[in-house]
């Protein structure tokens, strides 16, 4: 995507924005304000500060930490610059964060439409968690616009999705979703964990409200939870009323983590854009992997659409091995450098069998209904070099 005239880079957001200056007591970074509470000199001053906020004046403070937090007031900040966003709004987790919106913005009888790649836990949650508030869900198989418009009805306040999505890194035309959701007045939200505000920009294309889980790519470095949604003033100002009722705050050690983690995210990511393409062709192209799912390669059936809306294709590369369940574990027992475990985004690389890490307690025949065979393998990519990474899948390989 071009840059914008006058807008500032990536990296330059990422280390600028949303800072103070100065900072207090001249810190170089925003310091950490670990506090549950705060004081007021007099009566008179929780009189004005009250009479400011009844009127909707400034949030430069609060009078309790579930209601902001300096630290983490800075980070929303430079997220929302990060996003293009009038505002964002920081959570305890990317599932807090996705729950406080669904729950915000769906009332008794309503109906949402989500996609059949989103994320595992949010459709459990639309599908089994909402019916107890008489809330409907109908699910839609990814890229078929056709079908998210036809399961539209006069109910419906919500198109949910992701893009990228996890583990086929399937991509949306955000623009065409958009359009949809405008034309028909319903609201559209995606999760753009998986693009990162450095690869795509959602709300750029139309797009209502863009969900992180900040645990991965933003934070970086696989040590903190939290998650955070982008969008209006409008919007975020709703959604900070329900955060506020519910709860699911990030603290502020954790928001400096973030914080932290954000000022090198151009950097990293754009390193792990360059791995996951390498290590995607490596895969493509050797004998033992009978498939790879990444965006980056023509063989993606959504590459024409994450080349076109996409400045850069991602960490991520999901492939099948030659073989089943077993031989998929034995690869995965056989390599050096990657670490077995969950998650994705940080600057380790992370390896595991969504079959064994996500849908264990599912059979075969249950798994392979939800798209999941047992020799498919996710790669998170890291930041190491991308040479070492293919020695190390290579003597893998030659081991199975």
């Amino acid at each position: 995507m071009p840059k914008k005239e006058n807008r500032p880079g990536p990296s330059t957001q990422a280390v600028h924005a949303g800072g103070a200056r100065p900072q207090p007591y001249h810190a170089l970074t925003t310091p950490i304000v670990q506090t549950a509470t705060y004081t007021f000199a007099d009566t008179a001053d929780l009189s004005d500060f009250m009479e400011e906020r009844m009127w909707g004046g400034s949030r430069q403070r609060t009078e309790y930490g579930r209601y902001g937090n300096p630290t983490v007031s800075a980070v929303e900040a430079k997220l929302a610059a990060l996003e293009g966003a009038e505002e964002a709004l920081l959570f305890a987790s990317g599932m807090a964060a996705m729950t406080t919106v669904l729950l915000s913005l769906l009332s008794s009888g309503a109906h949402l439409v989500i996609t059949d790649d989103a994320y595992r836990r949010t459709r459990q949650f639309c599908l089994n968690f909402l019916k107890r508030f008489a809330i409907e869900a109908t699910v839609v198989p990814m890229g078929d616009y056709a079908g998210v418009e036809a399961a539209i009805r006069p109910s419906t306040r919500l198109i949910v999705s992701e893009s990228p999505t996890n583990p086929y890194l399937r991509v949306l035309d955000l623009p065409r979703l958009a359009e949809i959701g405008r034309r028909r007045q319903v609201k559209t939200v995606i999760d753009s964990t998986f693009g990162t505000p450095i690869n795509q920009r959602p709300l750029a294309h139309g797009i209502d409200l863009v969900i992180h889980s900040a645990t991965k790519y933003l934070g970086g470095h696989n040590d903190l939870l939290a998650g955070v949604v982008c969008g209006s003033g409008a919007l975020i100002a709703h959604l900070r009323q329900q955060l506020w009722m519910l709860g699911p705050v990030c603290d502020p050690q954790n928001a400096f983590l973030l914080g932290r983690g954000l000022k090198t995210l151009a950097l990293r990511v754009n390193r792990q854009n360059e791995n996951g393409l390498r290590i995607a062709r490596f895969l493509e192209g050797h004998p033992k992997v009978a498939r790879v799912w990444y965006p980056g390669l023509p063989s993606h059936p959504d590459h024409a659409v994450a080349a076109t809306q996409m400045d850069g294709f991602g960490g991520v590369v999901t492939f099948e091995v030659r073989g089943d369940l077993e031989t998929a574990s034995r690869l995965i027992d056989a390599v050096r450098l990657p670490l077995i475990a969950p998650s994705l985004g940080g600057v380790e690389t992370l390896i595991e069998q969504p079959a064994l890490m996500s849908y264990y307690e599912l059979s075969t025949e249950e798994r392979l209904q939800v798209g999941i065979k047992d020799n498919l393998v996710r790669l998170a990519l890291g930041i190491e070099d991308v040479e070492d990474l293919m020695a190390d899948l290579e003597q893998a390989f030659d081991r199975i």
